[in-house]
């Protein structure tokens, strides 16, 4: 069924945010047996699945443990890590517009993989579906095969050896990689990777990624000095669209 403003139908959106929550909800596995690997116990593991239930912090936590770091220096970097899911919220909040009353449960299910499946949608309505469908599928799969994994952590062993870790980041990228539609954000994310992958073997789990969101603002702030001299261009295809 289409929905009733003209937007994609329901059926679609409903596919691509299963498909989103599914493969990615399945890399709860991986959490799960490296969470026990790294000392934690299956309590424990299952509890941040539940309350925190953002990967990438999830994963820097235990992988900061497993390193032998501090648990309050590992609880930090996880913590900065989460931050980005604030800003998320800012944008979602204005594009969802849910009652006062349902904004808090809905809080709990604003990561990369909803913010990336709703902010694709062309409709007030397709966002919500969207972010619904994948929150709920994320959610149940992610705490499932969490419980999983950790029962199974003796079973399967290193986790590095299987590449399950990378199975969440893959999804995304391929989720993210056709929305880079302009210059800019084109640049925006190469400079990201750039940033990213550059310091990850000289700063602490976690601290690349927020050093990598440096480089929107950084990018911005030279398409701006690069305007000012040459003056504004009529058909420039580094302005993004507004959304």
């Amino acid at each position: 069924m289409r929905s009733e403003d003209g937007g994609k139908p329901d059926a679609a959106v409903v596919r691509d945010a299963l498909g989103v929550g599914v493969a990615v909800g399945l890399s709860g596995f991986a959490f799960g047996v490296t969470s026990v690997g790294s000392g934690l116990t299956l309590l424990q593991t299952c509890a941040l699945s539940l309350l925190v239930f953002t990967g990438a912090s999830q994963f820097a936590l235990v992988g900061a443990l497993a390193g032998g770091g501090n648990p309050f220096t590992a609880a930090a970097g996880a913590f900065f890590l989460g931050v980005r899911n604030a800003f998320y919220g800012l944008r979602l909040s204005q594009l969802l517009a849910l009652p006062r009353a349902v904004r808090p449960f809905a809080a709990q299910w604003v990561i990369d993989e909803t913010t990336a499946v709703a902010l694709a949608q062309p409709t007030r309505r397709s966002v919500r579906i969207g972010f619904t469908v994948t929150g709920l599928t994320l959610y149940v799969l992610w705490n499932l095969t969490t419980l999983l994994g950790a029962l199974g952590a003796d079973a399967i062993g290193d986790t590095d050896a299987w590449g399950l870790d990378a199975a969440g980041p893959a999804v995304f990228l391929a989720l993210l990689a056709p929305m880079l539609k302009t210059t800019m954000e084109r640049v925006v994310a190469g400079l990201a990777v750039v940033l990213g992958l550059g310091l990850l073997p000289v700063l602490p789990a976690g601290v690349p990624v927020l050093v990598a969101a440096l480089a929107a603002p950084a990018v911005l702030w030279a398409e701006g000095r690069r305007r000012g001299r040459t003056g504004p261009a009529e058909d420039d295809d580094t302005v993004g669209e507004g959304r």
